[in-house]
């Protein structure tokens, strides 16, 4: 019996689509790879680090952040090598599967060498493949939607981003542990493991997929030419302001452990380690966007319209705010006033709602802005935005030391240069988020529903359109 091929387009429905349980299933295992791994890359460089002798030859702090930044600015950049490989030779699909072999190879270098020459192989794996299948999974995921579901497509994106954070959850509060009792080959091994099973339940629902073709040489047409560029030269100023959050948000995983580690850590007769305190991220965050779409955002938006660039907006005074909170943290650090860890999980917080804010909204966002022919394209160009603002801290961290070992921003003033950074990026954002005009694009379906226009787009000006 012949092989029943794929789909190439969505099938008229007011149904979910087949394929977004094992989208779902397959994220909630990579994040937890990917997350776990992260989440004890600062402990192992600081603590765990092996010279070719064998003999322990940790990086000091500084020299951790900046390589913690380098492999973060690495792991969002690669996004440019995944999309115009999927869009333009292979398609979503068989990027996505080809580079979550690298990812699992990289996983495995990082389980079976604790040297810097293991450490760096197995990032620059690790980079390479999450980042060529970011922007991929996240065009997949709208991939599978037509104009008959398009309104289920909102709450699937809050869905896909909540199995991103239950399995950071559980992987960030699994792996420190694994670190601290078993050491780095179990620790690092665990997430290679659980990125294999990823890769299989991806490859379970390839029937399941609608697989938008490859469209070769075209693609790039596309990008320098026409409808792609104007969306790209629209999108860029935003995710230039969005990156300078990044910058301020993946500090979450370098210096905000650091501070942890100079913290009253008891809570509630339990001494987390340093690394285990950035679960309080995915876990709001599983209650968070719930919570935002279905309550605070219909609130907000009875009082005046909440555009998706508002919501941005206002997600980015939340980021300089919850950095404030860190930076007078981090001054009573500095007085020597060992003060309790609450001061971070309240940074933890309102940082969290600035994330959903600003990286749930633009996930979708830089989905619907792109032509339906350059999808993953655009979307590597808002990860961009990730990798941009990690350079940017990692440069902040390799200029701040000074020849002789000191450092031009310590302690709390490190954290406040990045809060007053913050600030002024989120006042100039107002005035380029009131000039953007959206227009939103979205797959055609296969035919047989006459009664839905195929239209390819709508314009309106700081608002997104009703669907």
């Amino acid at each position: 019996m012949p092989q029943q091929p794929y789909l190439s387009a969505p099938v008229p429905s007011t149904k979910m689509p087949g394929g977004i349980p094992y989208i779902i299933g397959n994220e909630a295992a990579e994040r937890f790879s990917f997350y776990g791994m992260r989440a004890i890359l600062m402990t192992f460089m600081t603590e765990h680090l092996l010279n070719a002798s064998g003999v322990l030859a940790p990086m000091d702090d500084d020299t951790a952040k900046y390589y913690y930044h380098m492999f973060m600015m690495g792991a969002y950049f690669f996004p440019l090598l995944g999309a115009p490989l999927s869009d333009i030779l292979l398609g979503k699909y068989r990027t996505i599967l080809t580079l979550s072999v690298v990812y699992c190879l990289g996983h495995l270098a990082l389980a079976l060498d604790d040297t810097r020459l293991g450490l760096f192989i197995g990032l620059l794996l690790v980079a390479i493949g999450t980042g060529g299948i970011k922007p991929c999974v996240s065009a997949h995921v709208g991939d599978q939607f037509g104009r008959s579901n398009l309104h289920l497509q909102t709450a699937v994106f809050g869905w896909f981003y909540i199995a991103i954070n239950v399995g950071s959850f559980i992987s960030t509060a699994l792996t420190p542990w694994l670190l601290d009792e078993f050491g780095p080959q179990v620790a690092f091994g665990t997430p290679g493991i659980l990125m294999l099973i990823a890769t299989i339940v991806f490859w379970m629902g390839r029937h399941k997929f609608v697989h938008i073709p490859a469209r070769g040489l075209a693609a790039v047409e596309s990008l320098t030419s026409g409808e792609g560029r104007v969306a790209l030269l629209r999108l860029l100023p935003i995710y230039l302001f969005v990156a300078v959050f990044w910058s301020l948000y993946d500090q979450t995983g370098g210096a905000w452990v650091l501070q942890a580690r100079d913290m009253d850590r008891h809570i509630f007769g339990y001494n987390p380690l340093p690394s285990q305190i950035g679960v309080v991220n995915p876990f709001l965050i599983v209650v968070y966007v719930p919570l935002f779409t279905y309550v605070i955002y219909p609130a907000i938006n009875s009082v005046f319209r909440l555009t998706p660039l508002r919501k941005v907006s206002m997600g980015l005074f939340l980021t300089a705010a919850a950095f404030a909170i860190a930076s007078y943290a981090q001054q009573l650090v500095d007085q020597k006033l060992n003060p309790t860890v609450g001061w971070q999980i309240l940074a933890y917080v309102v940082i969290t709602a600035a994330e959903v804010m600003v990286s749930v909204t633009c996930l979708e966002f830089s989905y619907t802005q792109a032509p339906r022919e350059m999808k993953s394209i655009i979307m590597s160009f808002y990860l961009l935005s990730v990798s941009a603002g990690n350079l940017f801290a990692a440069q902040v961290n390799k200029f701040n030391k000074r020849a002789d070992g000191t450092l031009h921003l310590e302690g709390a003033d490190y954290y406040w240069f990045f809060t007053g950074v913050m600030f002024v990026a989120a006042c100039l954002f107002i005035f380029v988020a009131r000039t953007y005009r959206e227009k939103t694009y979205v797959q055609e379906e296969l035919p047989g529903d006459s009664t839905i226009p195929p239209e390819t787009g709508s314009e309106t000006t700081g608002q997104q359109p009703e669907h």
